[in-house]
């Protein structure tokens, strides 16, 4: 396993972290519920291929994904890097209207007051007394960002949390952060080779701050797992129905794109996962790759996407073929 210091705090986090989105189940997952004896399996799984970076939510599964990490954690809290998110909560506290899911109506509240109540619910329900990374889930301009940065600046004060980022944001966003006082360690952004663009745009504002860029969506969703993947159904819930890549003629384009890819998946005896992973770290050296993972078999093969190197001329080859497909912006 590779480590890299995430930002300019002092958090050394494995190259490749786990997310555990899915871990949280519900209408969003709806193909597997995860246990506590699954997410303790899991974490250990992480711990043997060294991966010790967490993320997760508090949306993630209304609590659900928190609840179970807390059970997982105990007896080796100081094991892992453990990140998780402000700013979308369910408490009908105000805020501007998010969704509605699963009898839950979730707002995205960036004032000072959620923040700290953000904080401290998910201090509780992972049963700790501190997080190593907070992320601002969804930037908010409805509300002063100097307000939301002096609060996070004094949880770090607190030692309730040691470094923070944004997500689902834009490079003016970690601009004005950092303006008003900020230390933003690391932006969480989706970046995939089938939606690059985003993500490029956004390496340019990180390197001034030496911010790092930590990607999630990288594998869209299992959809870049294999092209069996893409013959599976889902629910209308689910996230993985709501993508470009089930509609029938995206479907055979990325099929088509499939058998350019294969070659050089086959060259170096790798699995599909792991080609994508090793070409989204060759876009930026700051890279922190954020993988869905629930099973301990995937923890193994997606940590072996750091042994694989691929040329300039296949990294070339691999766009070339997803240009056809590739889309500016994702729904998710």
């Amino acid at each position: 396993m590779q480590y890299r210091t995430l930002g300019n705090s002092e958090l050394k986090a494995s190259a490749v972290a786990l997310g555990t989105w899915g871990l949280g189940g519900g209408s969003v997952w709806s193909d597997h519920d995860s246990t506590e004896a699954e997410a303790r399996d899991l974490l250990s799984a992480c711990k043997d291929y060294g991966i010790n970076y967490i993320d997760t939510a508090p949306v993630y599964g209304t609590g659900e994904s928190e609840r179970l990490l807390g059970c997982a954690l105990k007896g080796r809290r100081h094991d892992f890097i453990l990140q998780t998110k402000c700013s979308l909560n369910w408490r009908n506290e105000g805020g501007n209207f998010h969704y509605s899911r699963d009898g839950y109506t979730v707002n995205n509240d960036t004032r000072p007051t959620a923040i700290v109540r953000d904080v401290e619910d998910s201090l509780r329900r992972m049963q700790t007394d501190y997080l190593d990374s907070v992320i601002v889930h969804y930037v908010c301009r409805s509300f002063p960002v100097s307000d939301t940065v002096e609060a996070l600046e004094r949880l770090k004060e607190q030692g309730k949390i040691r470094a923070y980022g944004l997500s689902n944001s834009q490079p003016a966003d970690l601009e004005e952060y950092q303006a008003n006082g900020g230390h933003v360690d690391l932006v969480q952004e989706f970046f995939s080779i089938l939606s690059p663009f985003h993500g490029r745009e956004y390496f340019t504002a990180c390197r001034p701050h030496g911010t790092t860029f930590q990607t999630y969506g990288v594998l869209e969703e299992g959809f870049l797992t294999s092209p069996a993947f893409m013959e599976r159904t889902f629910v209308k819930t689910d996230i993985r129905s709501r993508i470009p890549w089930v509609q029938p003629e995206v479907k055979a384009g990325l099929k088509k794109a499939f058998e350019a890819w294969e070659p050089i998946r086959a060259a170096h005896y790798c699995s599909f996962s792991q080609l994508f992973e090793a070409w989204a770290l060759a876009q930026y050296e700051n890279m922190s790759l954020l993988v869905g993972m629930r099973k301990p078999k995937n923890v193994a093969d997606n940590a072996a996407c750091l042994d694989l190197t691929l040329s300039p001329e296949e990294l070339s080859a691999m766009e070339k073929a997803a240009k056809p497909i590739q889309v500016e912006v994702l729904d998710k």
